[in-house]
């Protein structure tokens, strides 16, 4: 008996130290420790259980106790695991409250540790992350912040580590991935950064064209890392090439030296770089730096009324940079991430110097091959001075302008440029309506045309056409470019057609910027109805058939000037697209006029175009027909003349086909309805069709849409 009890104690005992133990545990601030300590808890209490399940049958006093009747009596270990379970419970509870109170002033330290990285403050950054962690251990935000100012201060290795930690809090935190992917490219590790950002594409798809960026990123550093190895061993080598170039840049180095002696040396230099090692040896021996940290170079930059000696030290200048670049990914790179860079080169392209413009451009020009130059460009010049300067090429009638207006294409081609234009666009607006305002018979025709193009292309997506349309003065400027080349339309014949496709575009928007605007921009495009050239006329129909809905007003003018005679002509001998605009405009004129109504049926007696279009592959033309359709049978007697016709049949098979436009079908439905009111008979057809269940059906669709 006396060894059963010194057993329970020793047991109890035991398990008392194993709570302390596994209470301290669930303390502590090391969050792996925390959940080891659970999972050591819950199979705490499941032995216990299977311990007390045991101990049923087994007395742990040997003397008689008076009970009350049916009350239990609980051994010393049961007491124990009741009390471990309190305990349990109540540190839970002691710990969410901690872990709350806890969270609040990590999420403040957090937020300070942001501000004073956006200042630029990493070291007090690193400070307020750290005190958040000390506060909240599995916090990966703080992690990854943390990390993040710890790369920007260059100790990469600790931000590995906090990449790790990270990543034990989430291991498909993307952002920690990112972080060490970048780490590791800083200590050339590429293979290892390589595998960081294949593992963000593999836990999120989506983010493709951003690891395809961080990837193409390894490859350029690894290929720079390889090139400055062989000039090195080049440079070593003692060839006479690598010790020129090291010694030029030595002699160009020295301080206070008139301006030509240093476009003297900068002219030999450029001439050196003819392959990517003497590319290299610029940069290894700081040549970017050596250039431009130079104060009579920076002052021959600066200065705004230049003499020719500083013109010649600034064009001698954006020469080498061409030269030392061409080709040379990682001189891009360096040449445009840097600051004052950066800010010079938008202004240099609006120089009063012809020369430097010129050079500048090209520069430019030459950055922008490359998808690589072009994402450099977008990422770090002012892109708002940048286009106004490729803008004010227009005013060159020779083919700088057409060299511009190329490199604004290929920019505005990229995503990111068209993102930045989007946000940018009222501070942009004025450069653009500047550009509208040019006089044709003096600006260069065809650039002036591809920057035209620009503003059409860029106003397809709905937003940017937003902030156009809002804007009376680009309206306004559109609609005065449009008179100034009605003038001499044979010349102006390429400016004409692309403003109309700008146009076209404006006049998607819903409201328009004014019905004074909508009916002057038709009244120049009835004009244009006139022209001889295709293109002009389908623009313009394509315009019509867009402004037509803003008001009844402009309908009705449209009708006087003879619109329906235009649309049908264009029916019988136009092409698809204006066809397609064509009856999309008679279909508006129809649905309001019944004047438009009797006018078709003039001109086309037995309606025999518009049949003809309801049996075409092009859902927009038959939409539209079968929409004229039904409107002109509100003219009296003209349902009855088709009894002899097939009309039923084929609105009945619209009716009830399976299109991707729902308006085939329910204007196809509405068309037969017109025509059964009009003319009982077709009632009959349709009846022996068993097509007034389908009609129904249509109706019930529209009904619900």
């Amino acid at each position: 008996m006396a060894d059963n009890q010194e057993k329970d104690l020793q047991k109890f005992l035991k398990n008392v130290d194993e709570i302390t133990n596994l209470i301290q545990e669930m303390n502590s601030d090391d969050p792996v420790v925390q959940q080891k300590a659970v999972l050591k808890t819950e199979k705490k209490l499941l032995l216990m259980e299977e311990d007390q399940e045991d101990d049923e049958c087994r007395t742990t006093l040997n003397k008689t106790m008076i009970s009350p009747p049916q009350a239990t009596v609980k051994s010393a270990e049961e007491i124990n695991s009741e009390a471990f379970l309190a305990s349990v419970e109540k540190d839970a509870k002691e710990r969410a409250k901690r872990r709350r109170e806890n969270r609040v002033l990590a999420d403040a330290l957090r937020e300070k540790g942001n501000q004073a990285f956006m200042e630029g403050d990493y070291e007090t950054a690193v400070l307020h992350y750290s005190e958040g962690l000390a506060k909240l251990k599995d916090m990966k935000v703080l992690y990854t912040n943390r990390a993040q100012a710890y790369i920007k201060l260059g100790d990469y290795e600790k931000a590995l580590v906090d990449c790790d930690w990270a990543l034990k809090c989430d291991e498909k935190c993307t952002k920690a991935y990112f972080h060490m992917g970048k780490a590791h490219l800083a200590l050339k590790n590429y293979s290892v950064s390589r595998e960081c950002y294949w593992k963000i594409l593999e836990l999120n798809p989506k983010l493709q064209t951003q690891v395809k960026d961080y990837l193409n990123q390894v490859d350029l550093r690894e290929k720079a890392d390889l090139q400055e190895k062989e000039a090195h061993e080049l440079l070593n080598s003692g060839k006479n090439m690598a010790v020129t170039t090291r010694n030029l840049l030595e002699t160009l180095a020295k301080l206070d030296q008139i301006p030509l002696f240093y476009a003297g040396g900068i002219e030999i230099l450029t001439e050196m770089m003819k392959d990517c090692t003497e590319q290299t040896l610029f940069r290894t021996h700081n040549g970017f730096s050596v250039i431009s940290d130079n104060e009579v170079i920076r002052r021959c930059f600066s200065t705004s009324e230049k003499d020719i000696v500083e013109e010649t030290v600034c064009v001698s200048v954006l020469k080498l940079w061409q030269a030392v670049c061409s080709g040379n990914e990682e001189n891009q790179r360096v040449l445009v991430m840097h600051p004052d860079r950066g800010r010079l080169l938008p202004s240099l392209m609006a120089s009063r110097v012809l020369a430097i413009r010129q050079q500048s451009l090209a520069l430019l020009l030459q950055l922008a091959q490359t998808e690589n130059g072009r994402s450099l460009i977008i990422s770090h010049l002012d892109l708002t001075r940048l286009l106004e300067a490729l803008v004010s090429f227009l005013d060159f009638s020779d083919k700088k302008a057409n060299t511009a207006m190329g490199l604004l294409t290929d920019l505005a081609l990229e995503e990111r440029f068209r993102v930045w234009f989007q946000a940018s666009l009222p501070g942009v607006l004025p450069a653009l309506i500047g550009v509208l305002k040019k006089d044709p018979k003096v600006t260069n025709s065809s650039a002036l045309c591809q920057c035209i193009a620009i503003m059409g292309d860029l106003s397809a997506e709905p937003a940017i056409r937003r902030h156009m349309s809002a804007c009376e003065e680009f309206g306004d400027a559109c609609l005065g470019l449009m008179a100034r080349c009605e003038e001499d339309v044979d010349l102006s014949r390429d400016i004409i057609y692309t403003l109309l496709g700008l146009m076209m575009n404006l006049c998607l928007q819903a409201p328009v910027v004014s019905e004074v605007w909508a009916m002057e921009v038709s009244r120049r495009c009835m004009t244009l109805l006139n022209s001889q050239d295709g293109g002009i006329l389908t623009r313009a129909a394509g315009v019509l058939s867009r402004i037509l809905p803003s008001s009844l007003r402009i309908v009705e003018e449209a009708l006087r000037a003879g619109m329906v005679k235009k649309m049908m002509k264009f029916l019988k001998t136009g092409g698809q697209t204006a066809s397609r605009y064509a009856i999309k405009t008679l279909a508006i004129c129809t649905n309001s006029y019944h004047e438009a109504r009797e006018e078709v049926i003039r001109l086309d007696t037995k309606l025999s175009i518009l049949m003809k279009l309801l049996r075409s592959e092009d859902e927009v033309l038959v939409g539209n027909a079968a929409l004229c359709l039904g409107n002109c049978m509100e003219v009296p007697n003209v349902a009855s003349s088709l009894l002899k016709t097939d009309l039923v049949q084929v609105l009945l098979k619209l009716a009830g086909s399976d299109t991707k436009k729902t308006a085939v079908q329910v204007n196809a439905g509405i068309a037969l309805g017109k025509l059964c009111t009009a003319e009982p008979r077709f009632t009959a057809q349709l009846r022996d069709l068993h097509g007034i269940e389908i009609l129904n059906s249509t109706m019930k669709h529209i009904n619900d849409s």
